[in-house]
């Protein structure tokens, strides 16, 4: 019995390791009809997962070298350590955060309290190269 309960919590602790050791993460949540949508990149391995609107997707794939640097190279064309949050409180609003662990980029920033004005075209331009990698590898 305790070789069961054992293996049940390793187990459980090991899945969640994915949430947590990531290089980039992007994620979007909030709404009137919460969504949960993440992506989470890891080296060249990425781990999609979507909650909402009555469907339910978790995806793992690999990432070409291209694609990554792409990320990265619009995370420093944009200043992604510069960007500004506002401090107006949103609610019932998709809010999106994007973390970056390492690098020239490392930090987090969201618009869940909106992107400063100044900062807004920058945001844009890092949140628009994330879209387009989500719906070919997960939509198609």
């Amino acid at each position: 019995m305790f070789f069961v309960i054992a293996a049940i919590i390793l187990t459980s602790c090991s899945s969640q390791k994915k949430y947590t050791d990531f290089d980039i993460s992007y994620s979007r949540s909030g709404g009137f009809a919460p969504i949960y949508e993440n992506l989470l990149i890891k080296g060249n391995s990425a781990h999609y997962s979507f909650e909402g609107q009555n469907k339910k997707i978790k995806k793992d794939f690999k990432m070409s070298a291209e694609e990554l640097k792409e990320i990265r190279d619009v995370l420093s064309a944009n200043s992604f350590r510069k960007i500004e949050e506002d401090y107006k409180k949103v609610y019932d609003y998709i809010s999106t955060t994007i973390n970056v662990k390492n690098g020239e980029n490392s930090g987090i920033k969201t618009d869940a309290s909106f992107i400063l004005e100044k900062d807004r075209k920058k945001w844009e331009n890092i949140t628009a190269v994330v879209s387009p990698l989500i719906d070919t590898r997960i939509n198609n």
